[in-house]
């Protein structure tokens, strides 16, 4: 059964500017810097990209869980990480694309010529990511404000600048594929060829096993092989991966406009499917539809539509002075569905992990 982690995630922030769009146009300033938006129904709407996203957890990962980062090489107009995601768990959870060319050898290892010259051979490996995120968007509209500042500590006139700031609730969605972190592919075929035979070669180090792929097969009907970490390092890097969101830190402008965005509400829940049902339990309203509500009737109503595909229990989490007017219909929830739970943010992201860590084959 392919497991998938399906999350959602409340943030809620107050004058920041989290990731910016480069110069504003609009700005009488020249030194000015607008924030990124995108417009829906006539209204603006800020938002985080899912790379921002990504590069926070990253670091997070880094600093707080002790991840050794893959290292990247830089090659003309491309980049790339070293495409290990045996050694390196970043490359593992967060996906890769090497495109490079190496010098072809024989048997004792020395370069093969044709026509005098050394002849190459393509060893282009990507891994699409188990780990998949949507950006994080402000659920209702926002009206971005220019805030003049200026350096005036240096003789002569001042030089003014300006940024945009905004206050917002936001939402963001992510899917952790559970079998795919720690379990790689190496046939030709664009996102699965996640390994060459030289780093196919190496798996017996790392105490990678050969299993059969449940989904693909040749075309004699046999399962292609897979190999696969042992459960105690893909186990540790899907709890990590999770747990990371309890610290997760970052943003742009954040000297002078520092954001918490560590999750202030949370859904967590194990699916037997790829659908992400929990993009619509937020909604907005009011004249200038900025009032952000919890849609209780739609967190009911995924938890009918889809009861055949949550395995396990269902965490809810939120923290204390964050919506609290929706307190007791949150609690009473546990009491309609025996499967949901209602703790504080980091109470149910642990408790998840705990959950995940029995789900794991």
């Amino acid at each position: 059964m392919n497991l998938k982690t399906q999350g959602f995630i409340l943030i809620d922030v107050d004058v920041v500017a989290l990731n910016n769009a480069g110069k504003n146009t609009t700005s009488n300033f020249d030194n000015a810097v607008a924030t990124k938006k995108i417009f829906k129904n006539g209204r603006a709407f800020t938002y985080v990209s899912g790379q921002a996203w990504r590069y926070w957890w990253r670091e997070t990962l880094k600093q707080n869980h002790t991840w050794a980062l893959s290292p990247i090489t830089r090659d003309a107009k491309i980049a790339f990480t070293e495409a290990n995601p045996f050694l390196y768990p970043d490359d593992d959870v967060f996906g890769y694309m090497k495109a490079t060319k190496d010098i072809k050898r024989d048997e004792i290892g020395n370069p093969v010529l044709k026509n005098g010259k050394e002849e190459k051979e393509d060893v282009t490996v990507t891994r699409i990511s188990p780990l998949k995120n949507s950006v994080i968007i402000s659920v209702g509209s926002t009206r971005a404000v220019e805030n003049w500042s200026s350096m005036a500590r240096q003789e002569g006139d001042s030089v003014p600048f300006s940024k945009e700031e905004y206050s917002a609730v936001m939402k963001g969605m992510f899917s952790l594929d559970l079998f795919q972190v720690g379990t790689f592919a190496s046939y030709n075929k664009t996102g699965f060829k996640n390994l060459t035979e030289k780093g196919s070669a190496e798996a017996s180090k790392f105490e990678a096993i050969k299993i059969n792929d449940p989904f693909i097969k040749d075309k004699t009907g046999a399962a292609k092989t897979l190999l696969q970490l042992p459960k105690v390092i893909r186990t540790l890097r899907i709890t990590d991966t999770i747990s990371a969101l309890k610290t997760i830190s970052g943003g742009a402008m954040q000297t002078n406009n520092m954001g918490d965005v560590t999750p202030k509400f949370i859904i967590l829940s194990t699916m037997n499917s790829g659908n992400h049902p929990f993009s619509h339990v937020v909604k907005s309203e009011g004249m200038n539809n900025d009032k952000v509500l919890l849609n209780i009737e739609g967190i009911k109503e995924v938890l009918n539509d889809y009861k055949d595909q949550f395995q396990g229990t269902v965490f809810i989490g939120k923290r204390s002075g964050f919506m609290d007017e929706y307190n007791e219909e949150l609690q009473a929830l546990q009491t309609e569905f025996r499967n949901v739970k209602v703790l504080t943010v980091n109470q149910a992201i642990d408790q998840y992990c705990d959950q995940v860590k029995n789900q794991i084959v």
